[in-house]
């Protein structure tokens, strides 16, 4: 049986339990507010795919190299992820955060300055990739696990919607800027944002129910706040170490690697040039995946509520089939103008794009317990490898093929395979170490 220890925390002292309080709950405004933070990271995510045409026409680089620069941010969001949470354990969750927003904020602005595609690789790839990897579905699960005991369902799938509506809030307006006023500019713009975003967070973000002397939102009972976790990294390894003894890790994270390379690893750096191969503008192309974006948080938000009641690995089942079946009719319905069947794959696509969240969360919490939202984290590093996996090869195959049409029924295949493994996962606690 696996063993998944944890270091001795010492509780800070607490004299009494303070009276609850009549009115709105503080545990709404951070939820509120790390949505905020998360939307922000959302958007950053999306820019490369309306940067590859114009960089690409601007300084002749191949689409290959400004991929590149996507797939590098997609990795690190990913793997940045469990280091971020053992390291808000430590640190503090405020001063990651805001570490992180001024993270993006920098790379942004050096990125509106480059001259050279190993620039941007550093730049957009490695700065906002590691400050972006910070505010991911991780940081998430950690403000949920702390400051709700019930709704934990609905508020996952909430802030699993946050970073989708980047999408809808900024996309239309980044790409009809770039159009307008070529692409620095709304680099820059973004990069402001995140700063606004960073005093809000300075101002009212809290580490946990304690600091404020309340109780996690449908708590019946006050939980002391626990000491600063020493050794943030070894922790996050040794949780990994353990998680991967066990079948139930290698079947979340291979279903992750097929989910990041079926949704943003493909269409945030190569929808935009796909359609415009198709003859769509740009803007129109932008507007499209926002549309997908708005309906990927309602879909998160269902989730979330349907994980509540029903078993993760059905959702799942049910979330990948459907994904293969739209990915597989995308070449026949991706034209030069908007027609009622691609708003149709718009629709469908977008409300189980960012579904598979709040099920494979809820399974990381069942199997490993505490250590769900770093074993959870591992998963979405994998989720991020399969992304920028597929950012750089969807790329290459247009350079040698010159379409995408033989990028969409790969990954609609892969996602059937996901579909299969979901059927599989165990969710005891207790889950045994592979043979």
């Amino acid at each position: 049986m696996a063993q998944h220890s944890q270091p001795q925390l010492t509780a800070a002292p607490i004299t009494a339990p303070p009276s609850p309080r009549a009115g709105l709950h503080r545990a709404w405004v951070i939820a509120v507010v790390a949505g905020a933070a998360i939307v922000t990271a959302g958007a950053f995510t999306t820019v490369p795919g309306l940067l590859i045409t114009p960089l690409h026409q601007e300084y002749a680089w191949d689409r290959g190299q400004i991929a590149l620069a996507a797939s590098v941010n997609m990795v690190l969001f990913g793997f940045t992820a469990p280091f971020a949470a053992a390291l808000m354990e430590r640190a503090g969750i405020r001063r990651v955060v805001v570490g992180a927003l001024l993270l993006v904020t920098v790379g942004a602005l050096l990125t509106s300055v480059m001259a050279s595609p190993w620039q941007l690789v550093l730049y957009w790839g490695v700065l906002v990739g590691l400050g972006s990897g910070c505010l991911t579905m991780t940081f998430a699960a950690l403000i949920t696990g702390r400051w709700f005991a019930r709704r934990r369902g609905l508020v996952t799938g909430a802030l699993s919607a946050s970073s989708h509506l980047g999408q809808l809030v900024f996309l239309p307006l980044l790409a009809w800027a770039v159009d307008r006023y070529d692409w620095q500019p709304p680099v820059v713009t973004l990069a402001l944002v995140a700063l606004v975003v960073c005093a809000l967070v300075a101002l009212l973000l809290r580490d946990h129910p304690a600091d404020i002397g309340a109780r996690p939102y449908g708590g019946g009972q006050f939980v002391p706040k626990p000491a600063p976790v020493q050794g943030a990294a070894r922790r996050s390894v040794k949780v990994l170490s353990n998680a991967a003894r066990t079948g139930t890790f290698w079947l979340l994270a291979g279903m992750f690697i097929i989910c990041g390379a079926s949704t943003n690893g493909i269409m945030w750096s190569n929808w935009v040039p796909a359609a415009h191969d198709h003859g769509m503008h740009a803007t129109i192309a932008a507007s499209l995946l926002s549309l997908i974006g708005v309906f990927s948080s309602l879909g998160a938000v269902l989730s979330g509520w349907l994980t509540d009641r029903v078993d993760p690995r059905r959702l799942l089942v049910v979330y990948f089939t459907v994904r293969a079946l739209t990915l597989l009719a995308l070449p026949h319905v991706l034209t030069a103008s908007v027609q009622p069947p691609l708003i149709a794959f718009c629709v469908v696509y977008g409300l189980v794009d960012v579904a598979t969240v709040p099920p494979v969360i809820a399974l990381s919490q069942r199997a490993y317990g505490d250590d769900g939202p770093i074993v959870f984290g591992w998963a979405n590093s994998a989720h991020q490898l399969g992304a920028g996996t597929s950012a750089f090869l969807g790329a290459e195959a247009r350079d040698l093929f010159g379409t995408y049409n033989v990028v969409w029924p790969a990954l609609s295949v892969v996602c059937l395979v996901a579909a299969l493994m979901a059927l599989t996962v165990r969710t005891q606690r207790d889950a045994r170490p592979a043979a």
